[in-house]
């Protein structure tokens, strides 16, 4: 299928940005106030990251929409481009300006041009995370959470948490606690709930089983706490620990009498700002639909709690205990565990007026007047660049759908896959494979029938493809060959090597210099394990912190993403940080 790209129109674009989807209704979110406080700079900033980050403004709440045009820049009231355009050769490139300063820069072999344009904010909230432990991980353990990360343990020896027919165990010992911790430790305020259970009574002592939230680390967290007496009592109890320290925000109550083995309780723990809640009820038929939704057993005020108070953010998970002197332990179990919303308290924002868009053919250094007329044509243009399809693939993106290809689905939230057995995540979402839509390359390969499983996915090298193939004209093929050099290869290792446009820094065993690097570039990492490409970006600009970020579909967070679940989306962060090591390749197209 080679029919024409299709593209939103700029009023469709502009309203489907202005909103988080809702369905079809898109309902108005007001941009970020250009009189926002701006963060901080550290002072080992170069003047570069400092202006950067200086430009960045604070995100207002409930800020979801993963890309918005600053409606206040006065760029939108200003004529494009003012006045004549002069142009001025750089090192292997052109930069085109008009009376406001440098509107366009081109590179010699690439069809990447950049653009001023209108500011925009690029960024991102955390994703809704349901666990329902139906995996049986390769590793023991708990494995992979659906869009969370790997479960981590903590006190105890591994062979104390298992999965084991769709529940997550933990084995107690009298007097020990047992943490389970996702990774993500930007979470603040959080509205969790998790469904526990007991195989048997305990005696001697309670055993209880905690939600965890906003946890620094084991001892640097607050829980609610669901505590099972030997008598079958059921209890409540919101806490605090800080530095090893246990405070009780709020005295248990008792919320069930007559606990038999294996009888299932679910703990609701919300947190918003200083306001902590928490209720308990019992699981009957189907779980978290039993919800009593207008109760709260306990609803306090952390009297501790400041803006920069430790527990300001965290991670989220659970918490074992048999308290001291338990002589009949039973196996804490796990049911569910859901993060149904959740901020972070410093979610990745990326701020600039950087445009990116594609001419037909790679740049010979000669300046032409069609090229003239095309700049010009660009200079006012706010129809969606490379940066802004990125984006509509990310969390909360608004799904649109093309006539002109059977009604697909062809922007809104992706995937990586659908989760195997083990828990983990299967490569080979191609950008046609996300429509469902059989494929025929122009290079002459053979049509490609999409498997339903990859249906709304995307891998890494097939959102690189959707971008810049699908949506932006960039000709693709299944595999490199010599005959089509300006093809776009499918796999990420061959992009890398056989890509279309030019190699704008490569290296063997080190990250390479970011000297050259510019918006839209494509980054490609190496597997730590075998030395070879096996992961590609795009490169999004610098966040709020000065730090290069760029977005690629991940398997941990299931899709795209600027976010830094399972490792930091940056490239400048430190040696131990996967995608500042193994970066070794940026292409420009």
């Amino acid at each position: 299928m080679s029919a024409p790209k299709f593209s939103l129109s700029r009023r469709t674009a502009l309203t489907a940005l202005a909103g988080v989807a809702t369905g079809s209704a898109l309902p108005a979110v007001a941009a970020p106030t250009a009189e926002a406080a701006a963060p901080a700079l550290p002072q080992t900033l170069t003047a570069a990251a400092a202006t950067a980050a200086s430009e960045t403004v604070a995100q207002p709440p409930g800020f979801r929409v993963p890309v918005l045009i600053d409606p206040a820049d006065p760029w939108h009231y200003a004529p494009h481009p003012a006045g004549a355009l002069t142009t001025r050769t750089i090192t292997g490139g052109l930069e085109v300006s008009d009376d406001t300063g440098v509107i366009a820069t081109l590179t010699t072999g690439a069809r990447t041009v950049t653009l001023s344009g209108a500011r925009r904010w690029f960024t991102e909230q955390k994703k809704a995370v349901r666990d329902a432990f139906d995996r049986t991980p390769p590793t023991g353990g708990w494995g992979m959470s659906p869009g969370g990360g790997t479960w981590s343990h903590h006190n105890g020896t591994d062979t104390d948490y298992f999965i084991d027919s769709g529940r997550a165990a933990i084995t107690l010992a009298a007097g020990k606690s047992r943490y389970s911790l996702l990774p993500d430790r930007g979470i603040g305020d959080v509205y969790a709930a998790a469904r526990f259970s007991f195989d048997k009574l305990p005696a001697g002592a309670p055993v209880s089983l905690g939600l965890v939230l906003t946890a620094k680390d084991v001892n640097n967290h607050y829980r609610a706490r669901l505590i099972v007496t030997p008598a079958g009592e059921v209890q409540l109890v919101l806490e605090k620990e800080l530095a090893d320290t246990t405070t009780t925000l709020s005295t248990a109550v008792t919320v069930g009498t007559g606990f038999k083995p294996f009888d299932h309780w679910w703990v609701r723990a919300e947190k918003t700002d200083d306001i902590l809640r928490a209720r308990a009820w019992r699981h009957f038929t189907t779980g978290v639909d039993d919800e009593p939704t207008d109760l709260w057993h306990h609803s306090v005020r952390d009297p501790e709690k400041a803006p920069d108070a430790v527990l300001r953010s965290g991670t989220v998970g659970v918490r074992g205990l048999a308290s001291t002197g338990a002589t009949v332990l039973p196996q804490a179990r796990v049911y569910d565990f859901r993060i149904d919303t959740a901020t972070w308290a410093d979610p990745p924002v990326i701020t600039h007026s950087t445009w990116v868009r594609l001419l037909p053919e790679p740049f010979d250094g000669t300046w032409t007047a069609a090229l003239e007329q095309r700049i010009r044509a660009w200079a006012g243009d706010t129809s969606p660049d490379a940066l802004t399809y990125s984006s509509m693939y990310r969390p909360f993106a608004p799904p649109v759908t093309d006539p002109a290809r059977q009604n697909r689905q062809v922007l809104g939230e992706s995937g990586y896959s659908e989760l195997l057995d083990t828990g983990l995540r299967e490569v080979g979402a191609d950008f046609h494979e996300y429509m469902g839509l059989p494929w025929t390359f122009p290079s002459g390969e053979s049509a490609q029938t999409p498997d339903p499983k990859w249906v709304r996915h995307l891998d890494c090298s097939g959102f690189v493809r959707m971008v810049y193939g699908y949506h932006l004209g960039v000709p693709m093929s299944l595999d490199p060959d010599p005959a089509h050099p300006g093809f776009l290869p499918r796999t990420s290792q061959q992009q890398a090597a056989a890509g279309p446009g030019i190699i704008v820094a490569r290296t063997t065993d080190t990250p390479p210099p970011l000297d050259a690097l510019r918006i839209g570039d494509l980054l490609f990492w190496n597997d730590p394990d075998d030395g070879a490409v096996s992961h590609t970006g795009i490169y999004m600009g610098r966040d709020q912190h000065g730090k290069h970020r760029f977005v690629s579909s991940r398997k941990t967070p299931n899709g795209p993403t600027i976010a830094d679940i399972g490792g930091k989306s940056i490239i400048d962060g430190t040696a131990s940080d996967l995608y500042t090591d193994q970066l070794r390749v940026i292409r420009r197209l």
